[in-house]
């Protein structure tokens, strides 16, 4: 046998191709060693920092009154208080200083980013991945030199590319908490930021952007799940710095999915919060490009397009018009059909920031309602099959998007109010999320509060909006048209006798039997169950004031009035649920936001207390310590003043006791203080409420020495 030789021509082809293949494998790892080694020397990212960059809405001291939550105060018309807890008005999409990428990568279960004023719910959502270079082959490390080692890269930052790099796997930096109380690993912000370089998208940022972006370089741990875009990465190495807005949007109609996630990710980059920059896109036609992506085959291009469009309509009216407009409405819609977590985050964010304009509440109520609780609220709420709550953090954050959207909705106008109560499982999700919720002690979720301010909204003037069979069911035979006591005889005896008070106790007993059975829908706003839940909600919530507020303005809102199941569910509170301690414990340490819910509540119960006796020795002490008495005493607000004069007003006339207990707790020097006070209108209002309650307690003679021990004459009880 003879052995075969390679010719001379093809040992040079072979030489000079193994040379080439060594050269690349040599410049990979100095490009890795000389990145690695500059980025030593950079400073950590600062969690403030990277919070600042968060959008959205949160609770502030500057309050909006499109999100509000309603509740009644006492009355035969009640007139509606607003209360607005959440300002949470829009979502966008945290920026990376220099380079940004696709809106919501998965959150870890353990860390989410949120910024926090006056303990309220993260100003923002915007959510960050960092673009990621396509990875090249991996090659077999060699020992670096003396000269990588201890010199840093001195080649231009804006022409290295990350494109070649292989990075190690760890995980991303995240901003620092700052929220407790989370439902399992659900963010309790409603998700979280994930710096870094999250995601592999249509090209490599450079080296440079990323320097100048203040953040560590992170390996991203889901690199590999992106690739496929290493032809556009070849085009465009250097980051955005070639692409401007017109290019961008001219990228969304072209037939490579590839460049519609470039344009996309830009517009989400640049629309982070220059408001100029929304303005141009508007005007470039951006957005029926976006609408037309967003059922794009091509699950990159669906994503990218619905985080263009969160940052494009955040704090933007006109843009957000434009988006229903053009049919958006309908087209998001659809796309929460698709079974991604990511893109139905986007969705539900986008729904959310648009819920906060109220001229589209009505629409968006009207277009989304039946959707929404069947793709999202019924089976993430346990409300499904399974019984129970089991949500992943994706999940979460699309529940309490959801959530979100829906509190804005609920304090729109009474049509939307109605539809919304109507919609066939979407009172029920809210119910059932909550107690699951709270018979698993997670009390302090976001979500729940979220769903408890909507069961406020949706019961603030119930009986005036709930369906006329039902009220006719609840109020019996008692209440004429005017809802007053009709004058019928029952038996022989008037409407004024014992009997007839039996009877009607025993009429109310028969009616509250048949209402607690099986309530359905709407059916829960006024069910006696629903007591026993917002009475749990105010012993178990310790941490989310917002929660309780909600709770006791919903039982301000059901206790409310002159209705008789307004008095029913009022006596059940405080004789079954025996709700007066834990309202009375939420008072001693409640801001001027709670105490105008709770003392609204406590007027309430005290006007359908069976036993004032009993009532006024558990609340004129706490109640008369609210009370300014003096021009340098921290004063509630004027319609906290008139609640808790309402409420000694209502015991004074028909207990003694509560006279002589507001005699006892230093109370008439506080009264008297408030008469005199008349340099406002607020002051107005509170100044007769004590002047009506003052001559209601000159009548009892009993108590007429101990007025003038403390130097009070009738003159000072009877002038107004």
């Amino acid at each position: 046998c003879s052995l075969a030789l390679p010719s001379d021509r093809q040992l040079d082809e072979r030489g000079r191709e193994a040379a080439e293949a060594q050269r690349l494998r040599s410049a990979r790892v100095q490009e890795q060693v000389r990145i690695r080694m500059m980025l030593r020397g950079q400073a950590p990212a600062r969690p403030e920092d990277l919070a600042d960059g968060i959008r959205g809405g949160q609770y502030s001291s500057t309050l909006r009154s499109s999100f509000s939550s309603r509740s009644q105060s006492n009355g035969v018309d009640p007139k509606a208080s607003l209360y607005q807890p959440l300002a949470k008005k829009d979502f966008g999409t945290l920026r990376g200083s220099g380079w940004s990428s696709r809106s919501a990568v998965d959150l870890t279960p353990h860390k989410r980013m949120a910024t926090i004023s006056n303990g309220g719910l993260a100003k923002g959502r915007a959510y960050v991945a960092g673009y990621a270079a396509s990875q090249a082959a991996t090659a077999s490390p060699r020992p670096s030199s003396f000269h990588e080692r201890n010199f840093r890269c001195r080649q231009n930052l804006d022409t290295l590319s990350l494109r070649s790099l292989r990075l190690a796997d760890r995980p991303l930096p995240l901003a620092e908490d700052r929220y407790a109380g989370s439902f399992g690993t659900m963010p309790a912000g409603g998700g979280g930021a994930f710096l870094g370089l999250g995601e592999h998208s249509s090209r490599a940022p450079s080296v440079r952007s990323l320097a100048e972006s203040g953040h560590h370089l992170a390996e991203p741990r889901a690199m590999e799940m992106y690739n496929g875009h290493s032809t556009l990465l070849g085009h465009h190495a250097g980051g955005f710095d070639d692409i401007d807005l017109p290019s961008a949007v001219k990228y969304l109609i072209a037939t490579d999915p590839n460049l519609q996630v470039l344009g996309a990710a830009y517009l989400q980059h640049k629309c982070y919060s220059d408001s100029s920059a929304k303005k141009q896109a508007r005007s470039l036609q951006a957005m029926p490009k976006l609408v037309k992506l967003f059922n794009s085959p091509n699950q990159e291009v669906q994503r990218h397009a619905t985080g263009a469009m969160r940052n494009l309509i955040y704090d933007n009216a006109e843009n957000k018009l434009a988006l229903v407009e053009e049919n958006g409405i309908y087209e998001l819609m659809r796309t929460l059909r698709e079974p991604d977590d990511e893109l139905r985050k986007n969705v539900t964010g986008i729904l959310w920031n648009l819920s906060s304009s109220d001229n589209l509440k009505d629409r968006l109520a009207r277009d989304t309602l039946e959707q929404l609780t069947d793709l999202v609220l019924v089976p993430l709420s346990g409300l499904g099959a399974s019984g129970v709550i089991q949500q992943n953090p994706s999940e979460a954050e699309i529940f309490y998007n959801s959530t979100g959207f829906l509190r804005n909705l609920s304090s729109a106008s009474q049509q939307t109010r109605q539809k919304m109560r109507e919609c066939h499982g979407l009172v029920d999700s809210m119910i059932h999320y909550v107690n699951s919720s709270l018979e698993v002690g997670k009390s302090e979720d976001k979500s729940v509060e979220n769903a408890v301010c909507v069961l406020r909204n949706l019961s603030y003037r119930l009986y005036d909006e709930m369906p006329p069979s039902s009220l006719q069911r609840l109020e019996g035979h008692r209440r004429n048209a005017g809802g007053t006591v009709t004058g019928e005889l029952v038996g022989c005896f008037s409407p004024q006798s014992k009997k007839a008070r039996e009877h009607y106790l025993n009429a109310d007993i028969v009616t509250f039997t048949e209402v607690s059975k099986d309530p359905k829908g709407m059916e829960w706003l006024w069910n006696p169950q629903i007591v026993g839940i917002y009475n749990r909600l105010l012993q178990r919530c310790e941490l989310n004031k917002h929660t309780t507020e909600a709770a006791s303005g919903a039982l301000q809102n059901i206790t409310a009035g002159d209705r008789r199941w307004a008095g029913v569910l009022s006596r059940l509170a405080l004789e079954q649920e025996r709700i007066l301690n834990p309202v009375l414990d939420r008072v001693r340490t409640a801001d001027h936001h709670q105490l105008r819910s709770l003392t609204g509540l406590i007027r309430n119960l005290s006007r359908h207390a069976r036993n004032k006796d009993e009532m006024s020795t558990k609340v004129v002490s706490h109640l008369i310590e609210k009370l300014p008495g003096s021009v340098g005493d921290k004063a509630p607000p004027a319609d906290v003043i008139v609640n808790i004069i309402a409420v000694l007003n209502n015991l004074v006339v028909e207990s003694p006791m509560a006279a002589r207990d507001i005699v006892y707790f230093d109370g008439l020097r506080k009264l008297f203080f408030i008469k005199k006070r008349r340099d406002s209108s607020d002051n107005e209002k509170s100044s007769r409420a004590a002047a009506s309650l003052l001559g209601n307690m000159w009548q009892y003679t009993k108590l007429h020495r101990d007025f003038k021990m403390k130097g009070y004459r009738k003159e000072d009880f009877l002038s107004l």
